[in-house]
């Protein structure tokens, strides 16, 4: 039987849609009818088998409080053991709204008002937020670029910063947002010897485990049995399948100690049962969504070759920092010898583009920018060519 073949050219209106992407230019202090590549959604219908469930649901017509069965644990234990090699248990599993609800649950959980709570800048910005808006401090072990043009981890600076500030929560992002590295097995076991020794408890954010380029997502949980009893981590179709609107992410907590601290904050935000339309479309996604996800990886691998020779032909000066996994690309425009504000208006004045700055991810990404590549072609030859345009008249 041949599969269909996905048109991940289709353009889909999505304005007036209440689209947080099309629709709050103005209330967020741009002008209206840029090129919005900036917050971490595609631009793609989800699979037809989504749609589907999704509808059988809504026929129904009742939309009472809804739990799962042991079918929607099997669906997801099912992808993450084909796809990462990874068999979780179903007491391991707590359902929360969304991956920065956890990370905000893990905070207030495994730390106390004023303690450090370490994270490796640039990095995605609620990683920040949760930290402080929690009256934590904030330790960042900054990652460098090196001439490779991949960035990598301060090991020293990490564990010099663990013991000066007693840490006792780090937040790893893996594959990591916004530089897009996904990180080796030497580099996990590195960080991991040290979270051991130092008695530090790991969240750790894979929502980008899907969107692997090269090398290969490992599980940090799984690289050992002292990193599974101490590791809290966050999963989620949402970026995978295009769900961020239906709010649900998977965590896993393999230690019952850790596992119980986390429902009692969990409970203690008042945060019960889930949305039921997303338990219903994550059920769906991993159990049918394999091969409308195997199609959109070579459809997002081709937009990334297009970002990647477009930048090297006609616009050398921005660098393009080869992403290993996400499907958010992070460009380097320091060559410019622009201000934070003159990138600006070269971005939004000029090239009619809404990019994600990357002075919001931390000192260490002023100078560059974060673009989301995950759209229809025609759409990131348009970016690529208004900003070659703002570019040359520089």
């Amino acid at each position: 039987m041949c599969k269909k073949t996905i048109d991940f050219n289709e353009i889909i209106d999505r304005k007036n849609t209440n689209s947080i992407k099309y629709d709050f230019a103005l209330r967020r202090g741009k002008p209206e009818n840029l090129l919005p590549l900036w917050v971490a959604d595609m631009d793609f219908k989800v699979s037809e088998k989504i749609l589907e469930a999704l509808h059988e649901r809504v026929e129904h017509g009742i939309f009472g409080y809804s739990e799962v069965q042991d079918e929607y644990f099997e669906a997801v234990q099912g992808w993450l053991e084909k796809r990462h090699h990874w068999k979780v248990e179903s007491r391991w599993l707590v359902k929360t709204p969304g991956v920065v609800f956890a990370l905000a649950m893990a905070v207030q959980a495994f730390t106390d008002p004023g303690d450090g709570v370490m994270i490796q800048k640039p990095v995605y910005y609620p990683f920040s937020e949760v930290i402080e808006d929690n009256d934590r401090i904030i330790v960042d072990n900054t990652l460098y670029l090196g001439e490779d043009g991949r960035y990598h981890i301060d090991f020293e600076d990490f564990e010099r910063k663990a013991e000066q500030y007693h840490i006792k929560l780090f937040l790893l992002c893996n594959p990591h947002n916004p530089v897009g590295r996904v990180w080796t097995r030497e580099e996990l076991e590195r960080l991991g010897e040290i979270c051991i020794r130092r008695d530090i408890i790991v969240v750790s954010d894979e929502i980008h485990q899907d969107f692997v380029f090269k090398g290969e997502h490992l599980v940090f949980a799984d690289l050992s049995e002292e990193l599974k009893n101490r590791t809290i981590t966050c999963t989620s179709p949402s970026k995978t399948f295009n769900l961020a609107g239906l709010q649900i992410s998977n965590i896993f907590i393999a230690n019952q100690q850790l596992r119980r601290r986390f429902r009692r904050q969990v409970g203690a935000a008042g945060y019960s049962q889930l949305n039921t339309l997303g338990l219903t479309a994550c059920e769906a996604a991993y159990r049918y969504g394999e091969d409308w996800h195997d199609q959109l990886m070579e459809y997002l691998r081709a937009n990334i070759s297009y970002v990647r020779e477009f930048l090297k032909e006609r616009i050398p000066a921005i660098q393009f920092i080869e992403p290993e996994g996400t499907y958010l690309v992070w460009l380097d425009f320091r060559e410019l010898g622009l201000t934070e504000g003159e990138r600006e208006d070269l971005i939004v004045k000029k090239a009619g583009l809404w990019l994600d700055s990357g002075a919001m991810f931390g000192p260490a990404g002023e100078g560059f920018e974060r673009i989301n590549i995950a759209c229809p072609r025609s759409i990131v030859k348009q970016a690529m060519e208004s900003l070659e345009r703002a570019v040359k008249g520089l």
